[in-house]
C-alpha cells in the first residue's frame, strides 16, 4: 500500500497543473493496483475537501462529486470510509461543514455520546452540543 498526500488527491481531482496533474493521474490510474492500492487517510480527505472549498471555491455539490470519485476509485483504500461518506451526505444536505460532520461521525463510531463545541454552525449537526 502507498500513502497519498492531499496534494496528489487535489491535483488528480482538479487537473489544474499540467505536470503534477499528469503525474497524479498516472499514479492513481496506472501505478496503483488492487494488490498495491493507494491509502487515503482521514486527514488527507479532510484537507482535500478544505482545499477544494477554500482555494478552488467549489460548491458543495462539486465537492460531493469529488469525494464520491475518491470513494468509488477501486485502487484507493479510504480510512474510515463510512464516516467520510456520512460527512459527505451532511455536506450534500446542507447540514454543516464536512470537517464538523466528520468529527461527529468519528466520535460516534468510537462511542462518544456527543461532541462538545462552541461552533454554532456545528450545532446544526446531530451529535453536537454546547458545553
Amino acid at each position: 500500500m502507498i500513502g497519498l498526500d492531499t496534494n496528489i488527491l487535489v491535483r488528480y481531482l482538479t487537473q489544474d497543473d499540467p505536470i503534477q496533474s499528469a503525474k497524479a493521474r498516472d499514479v492513481i490510474e496506472r501505478r496503483l493496483t488492487d494488490e498495491n492500492p493507494g491509502f487515503v487517510s482521514v486527514v488527507a480527505m479532510a484537507e482535500t475537501v478544505w482545499v477544494l472549498e477554500r482555494a478552488y471555491e467549489l460548491t458543495p455539490d462539486e465537492i460531493v462529486s469529488a469525494v464520491e470519485r475518491i470513494l468509488q476509485t477501486d485502487v484507493l483504500v479510504v480510512e474510515d470510509e463510512q464516516e467520510i461518506f456520512t460527512a459527505m451526505i451532511a455536506l450534500q444536505r446542507g447540514q454543516g461543514a464536512f470537517a464538523d460532520a466528520l468529527i461527529a461521525a468519528l466520535g460516534a463510531r468510537r462511542g462518544c455520546s456527543r461532541t462538545l463545541t462552541f461552533d454554532r454552525k456545528a450545532l446544526r449537526l446531530p451529535g453536537f452540543e454546547l458545553p
